[in-house]
């Protein structure tokens, strides 16, 4: 290789080496130089230590100086010249970020992008990506009678369903109004008796987001980034007329009122692109919701020749039908379900769980005969307030929902087969004062250990004053646990006598207007409503029954109810009111 000997050959052996990579022995050939003065250059000037960087900026600038100092010049000189500079800022900025800078530093456009306000995000975000994956999620979990619903929705602008309990509606149509809220952008507006009871549509929402899509929802009502709004009603319904989107009205048959509900409702969904869905179990026949099921509603007004008759028996309806007044009609037993591929019922062991009675109107969507029931739909409506709106000092989601304020608790024990129930009563602070069932569990499977434990739990979050059990069978072994840490708790021994004093008891306080519970506790309704008249087996004396088979009893909810409701005197004092203590 021919050297310029006026290139400093101590920069120029440092150049082969950095950027051509020979070795000291083959550079000090090509120099000229011995070898030994090359090692002493590469350690004095640090070669094998000198940052990458470094090197390619000492490579720019042996070439840009090259191509300045030429005296002609042509277009490509020019444009490499600009291109080594701008390699210059670059090189000087990486520099500039390995001394603790930041991204900017390596990205002018970073620091353009910081500029200004920063740009908050958006609420309740959600990619294309994630919408898919929801979708997805939503079509692949459905069981054969929920794909018709989703089919049909397509189809027809109402539909009214009849239908068991426990078969995944609610859970359905919540998943069904986020999917299509998302897709179209349409408001969605869920609707029920109680504001309690239409927020259960707003956890499925926000479960099911989180679960399938990893998406947050927020918010209420949730306002989606497509314009979508999905709001949760119950009775301050009548006073949001303004809204307007597809409506889900859940167990419309257990809603007080109900015809004056639908009308304002309806007007919700006026226009033809929105759809209306209604679906309930039944409940009586006597209930203002009926006509509307069975199409009578629609002949008021009409003349004879005008009106429809409609078939709304099971064998009409168990595939879906478009009836003669507009509406898409279906009824679901739990043996539909079963057969539409729900895996989630025995329903040998419901048989004999339930009697015959229960077992058709729970599950067969056959109405309640309640003419001979004590305690009427009609009666225990006016028991059933938006316990949300109307309890003020209510907070069910605190740790003690009732604060230091004093309840009551009844306790109907679990026989041979049926549920077992907890009810929480708070009191009046006066005499007269309303009753209101506050909380509700039922369980079922445990033994009376794992009864009396649950009791227990119960009173970490209330002030209990009284609790009252009863013994009959296995609840003398959950009393004989309860006394153990609740010295005071009382026992009924059931016999007709019993049985007739606690629906006495009962009947005056839910005919005096003073019992409350949520709209939404359908449970609760259905339970007082199961209690008929009856005789002993010898007929010489009135008792109450159940409608139960042997051994078993539906009405759970209403004899724990009535174990605390029973500590008021029947004349109503209470331990906290003026009368007992003019009476101590």
């Amino acid at each position: 290789m021919t050297t310029d000997t006026d290139i400093d050959p101590r920069r120029q052996a440092r150049d082969l080496y950095w950027f051509h990579g020979y070795r000291v022995s083959r550079i000090a050939e090509m120099l000229d130089v011995p070898a030994a003065t090359i090692h002493s250059w590469k350690r004095r000037d640090g070669w094998d230590q000198t940052e990458p960087v470094e090197r390619v900026d000492a490579a720019i600038e042996a070439r840009l100086m090259t191509l300045v100092m030429k005296d002609e010049k042509d277009g490509r000189d020019f444009k490499e010249i600009d291109l080594l500079g701008r390699q210059m800022e670059r090189t000087a900025r990486v520099r500039k970020f390995s001394r603790g800078g930041n991204e900017a530093d390596l990205n002018p456009k970073v620091a353009n992008r910081n500029k200004g306000p920063k740009k908050a995000a958006t609420r309740n975000d959600y990619s294309e990506e994630q919408q898919e994956k929801l979708h997805e999620a939503f079509i692949d979990s459905l069981f054969t009678y929920q794909k018709h619903w989703y089919r049909e929705g397509f189809k027809s602008r109402t539909r009214n369903i009849l239908k068991s309990r426990q078969i995944g509606a609610t859970w359905y149509f919540a998943r069904e109004a986020l999917d299509d809220a998302m897709e179209t952008g349409r408001n969605q507006i869920f609707l029920s008796a109680s504001k309690a009871q239409a927020h259960v549509f707003k956890g499925y929402i926000k479960q099911f987001a989180k679960d399938a899509a990893d998406i947050e929802l927020q918010g209420d009502p949730i306002v989606l980034p497509n314009g979508a709004e999905l709001y949760f009603l119950g009775t301050n319904a009548n006073t949001a007329q303004s809204y307007h989107g597809n409506t889900y009205t859940d167990e419309y048959f257990w809603i007080p009122k109900f015809e004056n509900f639908r009308k304002v409702t309806s007007g919700m969904s006026m226009h033809k692109h929105w759809r209306k869905t209604y679906f309930s179990t039944p409940s009586s026949l006597s209930h203002e919701a009926y006509p509307f099921w069975s199409g009578s509603w629609a002949n008021k007004g009409k003349a004879k020749a005008d009106q429809v008759m409609i078939d709304i028996s099971h064998e009409a309806l168990k595939g879906g039908r478009a009836c003669e007044d507009g509406q898409w009609r279906q009824v679901v037993t739990v043996l539909d379900a079963v057969a539409g591929g729900c895996d989630l019922f025995d329903v040998d062991e419901l048989r004999r769980e339930y009697s015959p009675e229960e077992f058709l109107n729970l599950l067969m969507c056959q109405f309640i005969d309640d003419g001979q029931s004590v305690f009427p739909l009609a009666v225990m409506q006016r028991c059933m307030v938006d316990s949300w709106v109307v309890w003020e000092d209510f907070k069910p989601f605190a740790l003690r929902p009732l604060g230091n304020r004093e309840v009551w608790i009844g306790y109907d024990p679990s026989n041979s087969g049926d549920s077992a129930a907890l009810v929480v009563i708070a009191p009046p602070l006066v005499q007269g004062g309303k009753f209101r069932i506050i909380d509700r569990v039922q369980f079922k499977g445990m033994d009376y250990e794992e009864q009396a434990r649950r009791i227990h739990k119960v009173t970490e979050c209330y002030n209990v004053t009284y609790i009252g059990i009863d013994t009959t069978g296995i609840g003398s072994a959950v009393y004989q646990l309860v006394i153990q840490w609740y010295p005071g708790a009382r026992a009924f021994n059931y016999s007709p006598e019993v049985k007739v004093r606690l629906v006495l008891k009962a009947l005056d306080v839910v005919n005096k207007g003073r019992l409350e519970f949520d709209a939404g506790w359908t449970d609760v309704a259905a339970s007082f409503m199961a209690i008929k008249k009856t005789t002993t087996a010898s007929g010489r004396q009135v008792t109450f029954e159940a409608g139960r088979s042997k051994d078993i009893s539906h009405a759970d909810l209403a004899w724990a109810a009535m174990h605390a409701l029973s500590n008021e005197p029947l004349e109503g004092g209470t331990p906290t009111n003026s009368s007992i203590m003019e009476i101590s």
